[in-house]
Formats: C-alpha cells, structure tokens, sequence
C-alpha cells in the first residue's frame, strides 16, 4: 500500500514539475513530444472535442414556465412564474421563510438595464401555528437509600 501511495505521489509530482505533459482538454493541440534520456515515458494523447453545431440556435428565444408548491404535510409553499421574449426576461417567485415571513421577488433582465431585483418580505400572521407549551409528567423513581453502619 505505501508502494502505490508512494508511486502515486510521484506521478503528481513529475506533472506538477512539467516532466509529464499534460494536454488541456478545451483545445486540440498537437500532441507534445517529450524526450527523456533516462526512462521511456508513455504519453496518452486525448481525442479533440468536438462541439456541436449551431444548427438550433434561436436568435429570438421565447417561453413561459410556472410552479407552484402547496405541500401540507411538509410545509413547503413556494412558486415561481418566468417570461422570455428575446433578451428581456421578467419574472417572480415566492416562498416562506423560515421565520414565518413570505418573501416575494420579482425580478426583470434585459441588454440594458442587466438583472433587477424587487424583494418584498410580507409577514403571515395568519397562517401562523400556535405552539402549546405543555409539560410531561416526569417519572420519579424513589432512589434505593444505603444504609451505613458505623463501627
């Protein structure tokens, strides 16, 4: 085991110094040569990557999407709504905080003005639950008494 952890570091070692080449994988280069007088060193050349074509590009994108969460049993109320035309994008979304505050955002994007946000908290006195405190009864057993005897 201390042989692989050995031979493990050293590899780390012979690339961060640059004795190994190592190929960014963003480009296609052509493979480097590399010559060593003492040692054969094996070079694996990676394959180019190739992107795919544009031939679905949409120079004027447009959607709508929208959800909204209304779960009981956890809680999780949350919804959002988003509409694209091109390079303007307006939306809102919601949720509760957990101190019981519903924060509202609405929000707009375009090539002018970038992103803006708009962020409202709006409290929800009503949906509020009450927490009763209330003790338990807590079981008291009587403690064995030691009797001692003194001599």
């Amino acid at each position: 085991m201390a042989f692989q952890f050995v031979t493990v570091l050293a590899l780390v070692a012979a690339v961060s110094a640059g004795v190994l080449p190592v190929q960014q994988v963003y480009h296609a280069a052509a493979p480097a040569q590399l010559a060593v007088a003492h040692a054969p060193v094996a070079v694996a050349h990676a394959q180019p990557i190739l992107a795919k074509a544009d031939d679905e590009y949409d120079p004027h994108p447009q959607y709508k999407f929208g959800y909204d969460v209304q779960d009981a049993i956890s809680g999780d109320t949350k919804s959002q709504v988003e509409e694209r035309d091109g390079d303007v994008v307006h939306g809102e979304y919601s949720l509760i905080d957990a101190d019981g505050f519903k924060r509202v955002v609405q929000y707009t994007s375009d090539p002018i003005n970038g992103f803006n946000a708009v962020v409202n908290r709006i409290p929800l006195e009503h949906q509020l639950k009450t927490v009763v405190k209330t003790v338990a009864p807590v079981a008291v057993a009587p403690l064995p008494i030691a009797y001692h005897q003194h001599h």
